[in-house]
């Protein structure tokens, strides 16, 4: 039913100083590719910071919240190169673990990726290196296998993060024209990063007429709009909404959902703008804020995939988010299930 293009990746998270920022010219809240001056920061993580390993990526953490919500096996399916090592085997265990189908391009000879993580002012704030090896190698003709290429045609929605266009924006068009070429079905990204609009904007504008439903925070969409020349490059209902009137294929105006943090949700349709607070929580409890975003897609796509009205999406994204900042990684273990709170307030 939802099919998604990423980069799976393990992340390597840690706690780190602000001077460790400043030491690899890195902006807090910033996704960052992995350069070769970057290269030496995974290896400090580990040897000074006693950085973990979680299962990361960032469609891949969106589709295992989307089945945790569900709880209906391979309801998402997840297209993306790994390595033939064992990073890639964690990888694909633990997706199908939480009820993922993976159907992943093995590169023989390129390990997995791996994105470092790097938490500040307690986890309140989180920067992404990310040095892309095996999932930098995706191809084309993976989807147009016969298996794959079906799964485009029959999904109900298509996924695809910002940072799969510097990887192979012709994959992600094909996996669009798929979709466009059939009455039904939604196309949706996520800015995903600002170096995105920064250093692929071309590529950004070539898939921008196929999106139906657009994701991002405020950091991104604030780039994205000076990037753009937006009149407005501060106002965030501003950016909403031009976002959603930029030009379309399909006739139906595009939904724009923008995150902020604590701040409330800001979501762009038909014109207008609303927002929806979001759950607030004691700094302490704020652990690990680098899936939250991934989180929100999540939780927002489980109820977008039943038909369910726009304003639930939204609440589900919101609980999704709350659950994953009092964890590390996006880790789903000790999730209250969304079902259960909705029916009590209910």
């Amino acid at each position: 039913m939802i099919v998604g293009m990423g980069n799976s990746m393990l992340d390597l998270i840690g706690h780190v100083s602000e001077d460790v920022l400043d030491k690899y010219k890195l902006v807090a809240n910033n996704g960052y590719l992995a350069a070769e001056e970057h290269m030496p920061l995974f290896q400090e993580l580990m040897e000074k910071y006693n950085a973990k390993f979680v299962v990361g990526g960032s469609v891949q953490n969106t589709f295992r919240v989307t089945q945790w919500v569900l709880n209906v096996p391979k309801v998402c399916t997840i297209f993306g190169g790994i390595g033939c090592d064992q990073e890639g085997k964690v990888l694909v265990s633990k997706a199908e673990a939480d009820g993922v189908d993976t159907q992943y391009q093995y590169i023989n000879g390129t390990p997995t990726g791996i994105c470092a993580v790097l938490l500040t002012k307690n986890g309140a704030e989180r920067t992404l290196v990310a040095n892309l090896s095996a999932a930098s190698c995706f191809t084309i003709d993976h989807l147009q296998k016969e298996e794959n290429h079906n799964r485009l045609q029959v999904a109900d929605v298509v996924y695809v993060a910002g940072f799969f266009l510097p990887v192979s924006v012709e994959s992600v068009l094909y996996a669009a024209q798929c979709v466009h070429n059939r009455s039904t079905g939604t196309f949706a990204m996520n800015l995903s990063a600002s170096y995105i609009a920064e250093r692929y904007l071309t590529e950004w504008t070539r898939v921008m007429p196929y999106i139906d439903l657009l994701f991002g925070n405020e950091t991104e969409a604030r780039v994205f709009a000076k990037e753009l020349k937006f009149k407005q490059v501060k106002d965030l209902h501003e950016i909403a909404l031009e976002l959603s009137h930029m030009p379309k294929l399909r006739p139906q105006q595009r939904i724009v959902v923008l995150t902020q943090g604590c701040d409330p949700v800001i979501v762009a349709k038909d014109g207008v703008t609303k927002e929806y607070p979001v759950i607030q929580l004691s700094p302490e409890k704020v652990i690990d804020t680098t899936g939250a975003g991934d989180a929100f897609v999540g939780g927002f796509l489980a109820q977008f995939i039943q038909n369910r009205p726009l304003e639930q999406c939204i609440s589900c994204g919101i609980w999704c988010a709350t659950q994953i900042v009092q964890q590390q990684g996006c880790s789903l273990e000790g999730f209250v299930k969304y079902e259960t709170v909705n029916n009590k307030n209910k």
